[in-house]
């Protein structure tokens, strides 16, 4: 569970009504619910790592290489059937560790996140993020880690944007799902880019969460859940029939 820019791990308990969302489904399923990790991906709350390796620290390998090593061994949870939930900045992080990771990660839910890393424009993402370095800026770009990985077996992902989102802004949470959902699609994941009315704030994220729960909890294969399909839309009391889906296409 990752946060946006400018948060702490916490926030998603605070504002994001994360364990209220685990505790309701846990008590409609006998007990059974996947074990949420509210993890610190800056060190502090003004150092926005975007989730990678670069000057403001080794981000990815402190998520990929010491958090998941030791819940596995500190609470014997399975080093496998993983996920990612993020928001903002975190929803960005939830695409490209799968992305990169998918022997570690096989679903991720996005809440509103960007199409990449980003600290400004591109030539300024790449200079802080990456200390200039535009080949460490792609080792980290979802479309090019994707691109280059190719077929992914077993990976799934839930993009969630909010209903007033439109097409036409390019550079926008609605442009960033469709594209990063199409290119997916196209080397095997199972996306579909989901719409529901919210702003891009936490009440919003807390919102996607809960209704992404159930569909998160059967990927990753949560003891007494069933697998169920995407949703075709979503409202504050669930999924409804479509009123806004963008499946990617092929």
């Amino acid at each position: 569970m990752i946060g946006g820019e400018f948060n702490t791990a916490s926030d998603w308990l605070r504002s994001g009504g994360a364990i209220t969302a685990a505790d309701d489904f846990a008590a409609a399923h006998h007990g059974n619910a996947p074990v949420l990790v509210f993890v610190d991906s800056g060190g502090s709350f003004n150092n926005d790592t975007e989730c990678v390796n670069g000057p403001r620290g080794n981000a990815a390998d402190h998520l990929t290489e010491d958090v998941v090593p030791y819940l596995v061994s500190h609470f014997g949870v399975r080093p496998s059937h993983w996920g990612v939930v993020g928001w903002s900045m975190g929803g960005t992080c939830a695409v490209n560790l799968t992305a990169m990771h998918p022997e570690k990660f096989s679903a991720f839910v996005d809440i509103a996140g960007d199409l990449g890393p980003n600290a400004g424009t591109r030539a300024q993402t790449i200079s802080r993020l990456f200390g200039g370095s535009a080949a460490s800026w792609a080792a980290f770009d979802p479309s090019t880690v994707i691109a280059d990985h190719g077929h992914y077996d077993g990976v799934s992902g839930w993009f969630a944007v909010d209903s007033s989102a439109t097409k036409s802004d390019t550079g926008g949470q609605l442009a960033a799902a469709t594209s990063l959902c199409t290119l997916g699609r196209a080397n095997g994941m199972d996306c579909a880019v989901i719409a529901e009315p919210g702003q891009h704030d936490w009440p919003f994220a807390g919102r996607v969460f809960g209704h992404a729960l159930p569909w998160l909890a059967g990927r990753l294969g949560t003891p007494g859940v069933a697998p169920i399909p995407f949703p075709t839309s979503t409202t504050d009391t669930g999924p409804t029939p479509a009123r806004h889906v963008e499946p990617g296409g092929r």
